[in-house]
Parts: structure tokens; C-alpha cells; sequence
């Protein structure tokens, strides 16, 4: 317990660092209006991704599991990141419209989002697991739980409830939840203040995380009922942004 609390807090101490050094330096790129009307920046969502790297990157695993969750935070949050910045004006949403553009030979944001984190999620899913079925399983999970995350950020507060939510029973069985759960505390309150937004880039990068520390604690029963819980979020993605927006009382 000891090491997870250390990697929670060097998750939340790297974090709130990032997230005082960008507020510091404001760019007019990573300003957003929200739903209220209010003017917010997105540096929530790098500083969480680089304080969720940080805290796997101390926890004391072995290296594939370091490696796995290091790449599939940094990954999932650089292509959640290029959407934040490249498909802001994008009024398409949803797989279905971003396959739809790519058919027609248009590379949206989203597809680079879609191929990228699913690509990072198989390579975690690979450093994780020996065999193959496992290891595709666990990149469904990963690139899935990314997704799901992402769904449920539609009002303050939402998607870090929900790493929340999906992180702390995973502390019982490993310690690769404790980096993702150190990131949110560290902007929570902000977010839920209507400061701050995580964004594209922290919402990924922290479902991945997520999804990681799923992967490594389970075996393949588990990962399977997992892997259809992502595909079915995935497939309802409209009613589960509904949800969570009802769910988050604003």
C-alpha cells in the first residue's frame, strides 16, 4: 500500500505542478467556452497525462507493466490532444461519422484518435499478456475503457467521477490505478469549479490508464466480460453521454 501511496502522490504532485505552470503561461489555443457559457482552459487534460505517467512510472512493477502504462497514457493523451487542438471546429461525433469521412477519403481528428489509441491499447495489451487472445482482449479494454471515459466527459466533473469510479476497486487487487486516481485529485476540484476541463487529452489518457490497470490485475474471464462491457459503451455511446450528463446534475 505504501508504493501506491507514493504513486498517487507523485501522480498528483506532477499534475498540480503542470497545471500551475500552464494556468501560468495561458495559450489561446487551449481556451475553451463551455457549456454554461464560461470561459475555461483544457491544461487539465496534459497534466494529468503527465502526472499519471509519472506515478506508473514509479510504482515498483515490472518493467512491461511500467512500459504498458507509460505508453498507452502518453499515446491515448497525445491523440486525444490532437483532437482537442485539430478537430475543435469539427462538428462530426461518433465512430460511425469519422469512418463515414475516412471512406471519403478524409483523415479526420477523430480517426487519427480512433487508430491510435486502438494501435496503443493492443501494443499495452501485448506487454501485459503472453498469449494472444489475452492480449487482444486486453487492448479491447484499454482502448475501450479510453473511450468510455471520453463519453462521460460532458459536464464538469463527470469523467474524472468515472475514473474514480472505475479506479479505486482496482486498488485492491494492484497498484497500477493508484497513478490515474493521484492525476484527477490533483484537478477535480478546479474541474468541478468550472476552471478547468481534462478535455479529449485527459480523458483518454486516463480511461487508458484505467484500462491498464483492468488488464494487469485480471485473467481472461474477467477481461472478456470487460472487453464486452467497453464494446456495448462503445455501441451506446449516445445514451451513455445522456447518462452521465443526467447523473452529473447540471
Amino acid at each position: 500500500m505504501i508504493s501506491r501511496a507514493v504513486a498517487a502522490a507523485v501522480a498528483a504532485g506532477v499534475a498540480g505542478g503542470v497545471h500551475r505552470a500552464l494556468r501560468a503561461r495561458p495559450h489561446q489555443r487551449w481556451q475553451r467556452t463551455n457549456y454554461a457559457g464560461r470561459a475555461v482552459d483544457l491544461y487539465a487534460g496534459p497534466a494529468t497525462v503527465l502526472g499519471a505517467a509519472a506515478g506508473a512510472a514509479v510504482l515498483p512493477l515490472p518493467p512491461r507493466a511500467r512500459t504498458a502504462a507509460v505508453l498507452a497514457v502518453l499515446a491515448a493523451g497525445g491523440c486525444g490532444a490532437y483532437d482537442d487542438l485539430a478537430g475543435a471546429d469539427d462538428p462530426r461525433r461518433g465512430f460511425r461519422a469519422h469512418l463515414t469521412a475516412l471512406r471519403h477519403g478524409e483523415v479526420t481528428s477523430g480517426a487519427v484518435k480512433l487508430f491510435g489509441i486502438g494501435a496503443a491499447g493492443l501494443a499495452a495489451g501485448a506487454l501485459l499478456k503472453d498469449r494472444p487472445v489475452d492480449r487482444i482482449l486486453g487492448g479491447v479494454v484499454i482502448a475501450g475503457a479510453a473511450h468510455l471515459v471520453n463519453l462521460t466527459d460532458v459536464r464538469p466533473g463527470a469523467a474524472t467521477a468515472t475514473v474514480l469510479a472505475l479506479g479505486v476497486p482496482g486498488l485492491v487487487r494492484g497498484g497500477l490505478a493508484a497513478a490515474p486516481l493521484g492525476a484527477v485529485a490533483a484537478v477535480a476540484a478546479d474541474e468541478r469549479a468550472e476552471r478547468t476541463m481534462i478535455g479529449d487529452t485527459g480523458a483518454h489518457a486516463l480511461g487508458a490508464a484505467v484500462g491498464v490497470a483492468i488488464v494487469a490485475a485480471n485473467g481472461r474471464a474477467a477481461l472478456a466480460a470487460h472487453a464486452a462491457g467497453v464494446v456495448a459503451a462503445a455501441v451506446c455511446g449516445g445514451r451513455i453521454s445522456g447518462l452521465a450528463q443526467a447523473l452529473s446534475g447540471r
